[in-house]
């Protein structure tokens, strides 16, 4: 059916006889509304509006003459957009409307709905006369293309400005789904291939109808008519109205609406708490009476910045997430759907669930309320325009890393146009990238400190020392207050270069600060893990843990770090791609007192870091085992899976010993195989760099895999107990199952489907007439060191392709997996663990 943002064509051709002068383009272009589809309204619209705010006619005096040229030259240029190809990827050209709408070529339009909760409604808008489509019909509230180089969002946010004369910021637009149009209309003259996103904005009550300013050139009136009746009117196809299928993929609008609205608290309240109930909750409250009087007093300085580095990871999430953490705080008192909207939200700290692929537990109708009072043009006895804080049904890949609105294509266009230099920022753990488009201001302050000005269209880059200022001062503060209490040399060292590090963004101090830390409190706080950024695994989230070092646990587990060199020796990869100098791993084990930041959802039980390349490289890295955790997940999860999935024969093999040995090897193995590597053209680069969005599924494959190896090496070499033999692959497949269980769209989960599916294809995992599994002892080592080479092989070539094929063929949910996953599910086994952090908490209260 016909779409909407088809008809914005060139002006009248009356202004091409003037001089064009890209001054006063530029000048004003500003001034004057966006170009619009109406060669034949020119008399009505263009000039009316130029007359009135420049006080002049084209028989006025010369100097009224210059004004009346200026503006008919601002007028002249006629709208290019970018052309897509048919996946609506950017190719990289662009062309006037009139020419892609000539050639059929794709492009991109915006259509803003603007609905009330209230009362059911949409805001209709009604196509002005002089429209060369659909005139003086009802249709979408606003709508139009996106021109060259501009962003979807912003051109959104222009619509609605212009044509209905509502400023609205970016937080109030809610991309619903994306609808692709190709019809023929005009007698053939007119071909539309156009992309649509389509936003929802979501208002408490209805806008005054006296609010609006209306474009008179595009709209002719405005109404708001019931969802319902509108969708009736569409399916009737009544002539009133622009046509839009309601059956075909644009009914989605009216289905999302409805779904959205409809009285099912009490179904919602048992799917939350159905949700809630797969989180077994544990207390920690770890001794502290090995800490100094000094690092006690630190330590409540150090929880206070943890709670801020939790701020900032919210902010990391999505630009609202915030808001909306506070929105459902302060009403999980109104009633119990609202305490569970609110628990629910504080174990994902997003408004998706981690263990359903990332799907919407919330919607936008369940976000906070904001007030805007200059949004229209005032209207006496009313307020303003209140409106939900959006958020999209799909979590965005990017998370807030990156505009919401732009694709990896679009980014690796901009990176391509940059420095070497430019090209490491934007791709660095410590950045995210914005758009000018987003700011008001067309001065930029770069990374050197210098002031470019950049065209509204221009990605840019902007450190995280700027983008979390404020908070990363309180926190520095924090942290400075901390290391002056502490007794702990290298604590007190640690706490300053971290400090330092937030505010300078340089993190290569503190790092090696970190991995020296010899303290009975030991913390980890910044910006690490890049599980969030589903685009290119480039950008770090902030986290802390706060724990306290168990040395008997630290001293049994020191083995491992001494023989990584031994290891990465005898990988199973070929020669030229191994290293010859691999430090030892320094492991740490604690008993966790309180984490923050990107701790959502499954909890982590060891973790090893930096990832910066440039020290993994020189130092080697550091291991922090979190026994606390590892615990509480072995007797809550592990031993109830082992009793639904593993065979008698082999259950006694499930142990804490040899899943806790391995959670070790895993971690160390992180430090070993391909990071800093040379392409077969010559170039140096990271596997992070070259696998992008398929780095850290296999990542976490390779030190679960090469992990398994590991442990058969140093059995072999007589470092290790032979009792491991057998029982660390049987807790190893228990273990499968437990993180599977994370979903698919989990780095950990993807990884481990991919382990499961290679070793069950080489019959080193037996599926049982009982439903049961146990594994074939005289299979299981082939087939773990065919796997260890295969991705190790991948990881060292810089393979993207034969990475994401090899995601793609085995990480998937097989039949096998989903007969354990069922028989898991039937005996209501969690699927993992929420912390309270009692210790802490009582802290906290103190402070």
């Amino acid at each position: 059916m016909m779409g909407r943002a088809h008809g914005k064509a060139g002006r009248a051709s009356a202004v091409l006889y003037f001089f064009y002068s890209r001054f006063v383009f530029v000048l004003c272009r500003r001034l004057l509304p966006r170009e619009r589809d109406y060669t034949n309204c020119f008399e009505q619209s263009i000039y009316p509006i130029a007359q009135q705010r420049f006080a002049f006619s084209l028989h006025s005096t010369p100097t009224r003459s210059a004004a009346s040229a200026a503006v008919l030259m601002a007028a002249a240029p006629e709208e290019h957009l970018d052309v897509l190809n048919a996946a609506g990827e950017k190719t990289g050209v662009s062309k006037p409307r009139s020419e892609v709408h000539r050639d059929g070529d794709y492009h991109r339009a915006v259509h803003v709905w603007i609905y009330s909760e209230s009362t059911g409604e949409l805001l209709l808008q009604r196509r002005a006369d002089c429209k060369d489509s659909w005139p003086g019909q009802w249709d979408i509230s606003s709508a139009g293309h996106i021109s060259a180089g501009d962003s979807s969002l912003f051109s959104a946010q222009r619509e609605l400005e212009e044509e209905l004369g509502i400023n609205l910021p970016v937080d109030a637009f809610e991309l619903l789904f994306v609808f692709l149009q190709e019809c023929v209309i005009n007698n053939g003259t007119y071909t539309n291939n156009e992309y649509n996103d389509v936003y929802l904005v979501t208002t408490l009550t209805p806008i005054p109808l006296e609010a609006f300013t209306l474009q008179e050139s595009e709209v002719s009136a405005v109404r708001y008519m019931r969802c319902d009746e509108y969708k009736s009117c569409l399916a009737k196809e009544s002539g009133e109205f622009v046509p839009y299928d309601v059956n075909g993929q644009y009914g989605q609008l009216f289905s999302i609406i409805e779904e959205r609205y409809k009285e099912n608290t009490e179904s919602r309240c048992l799917t939350l708490q159905k949700q809630m109930n797969r989180y077994a909750p544990i207390h920690l409250e770890p001794d502290l009476t090995s800490l100094s009087e000094g690092d006690r007093e630190a330590l409540g300085y150090i929880l206070e910045a943890a709670i801020v580095i939790d701020d900032i990871f919210y902010e990391q999430v999505w630009n609202s997430n915030k808001m909306l953490r506070d929105w459902l705080k302060a009403h999980s008192e109104s009633s119990s759907f609202d305490k569970l909207k609110w628990a629910y939200h504080s174990i994902n700290k997003s408004p998706w669930s981690c263990l359903d692929e990332n799907k919407a537990f919330l919607s936008t109708a369940d976000s906070a309320v904001k007030l805007l009072t200059d949004a229209t043009k005032p209207v006496s006895g009313w307020k303003g325009i209140e409106y939900r804080a959006a958020f999209p049904l799909e979590k965005p890949p990017g998370a807030n890393f990156y505009p919401p609105d732009m694709d990896k294509a679009e980014f690796e266009l901009w990176k391509s146009s940059l420095t070497d230099k430019e090209q490491k920022d934007a791709t660095g753990f410590f950045t995210v990238i914005k758009r000018h488009d987003s700011l008001s201001s067309s001065s930029l302050t770069q990374l050197d400190g210098s002031d470019q000005t950049k065209t509204k269209d221009d990605l840019f880059i902007v450190p995280y020392s700027k983008e979390y200022r404020p908070a990363l001062e309180k926190a520095a503060e924090l942290l400075e207050k901390a290391s002056a209490c502490s007794d702990s040399p290298s604590l007190k060292n640690l706490l300053r270069t971290k400090a330092n590090a937030f505010l300078s963004n340089d993190y290569y101090e503190s790092d090696i600060a970190w991995m020296e830390l010899d303290s009975n409190l030991d913390l980890t706080i910044g910006p690490y893990e890049t599980y969030e950024d589903g685009l290119f695994s480039y950008k770090a989230t902030f986290e802390a843990f706060v724990g306290i070092r168990d040395d008997t646990a630290t001293s049994q587990v020191k083995l491992f770090g001494d023989q990584l060199q031994d290891l990465e020796k005898n990988l199973p990869m070929d020669n030229i791609f191994k290293s010859d100098s691999i430090s030892a791993a320094p492991i740490r084990v604690i008993n966790l007192l309180y984490n923050s930041g990107d701790v959502k959802g499954p909890q982590t039980i060891a973790f090893n870091l930096p990832n910066d390349e440039r020290i993994v490289n020189e130092r080697g890295t550091c291991m922090v085992m979190l026994k606390n955790i590892s615990e509480a997940k072995f007797k809550h999860i592990l031993k109830p899976i082992a009793d639904a999935c593993i065979r008698e024969e082999q259950k006694e093999y499930v142990d804490f010993e040899p899943y806790y040995t391995h959670i070790v090897c895993h971690e160390c193995c992180h430090g070993i195989g391909p990071h800093s590597i040379t392409l077969p053209s010559g170039k140096k680069s990271t596997v992070r760099r070259e696998l992008q969005e398929f780095y850290s599924a296999l990542e976490e494959a390779k030190a679960d895999i090469v992990g398994l190896w590991a442990l058969n090496f140093l059995i072999k070499k007589g470092l290790l107990p032979k009792s491991l033999s057998q029982s660390m692959y049987v807790s190893f497949l228990a273990s499968c199952f437990r993180s599977i269980r994370f979903g698919l769209e989990e780095a950990h989960g993807k990884g481990q489907a991919l382990q499961f599916n290679w070793l069950y294809e080489k019959g080193a995992l037996v599926l049982h007439s009982d439903g049961k599994f146990s594994v074939d002892f005289t299979k299981v080592e082939e087939a773990v060191e065919s796997l260890s080479r295969e991705i190790l092989t991948i990881q060292a070539k810089g393979d993207k392709p034969s990475a994401q094929s090899l995601l793609q063929s085995r990480a998937t949910l097989t039949q096998p997996l989903r007969v354990a996953l069922e028989k898991i599910e039937h005996m209501q086994v969690p699927v993992d663990i929420a912390p309270i952090f009692g210790t802490a908490n009582k802290l906290l209260a103190n402070v």
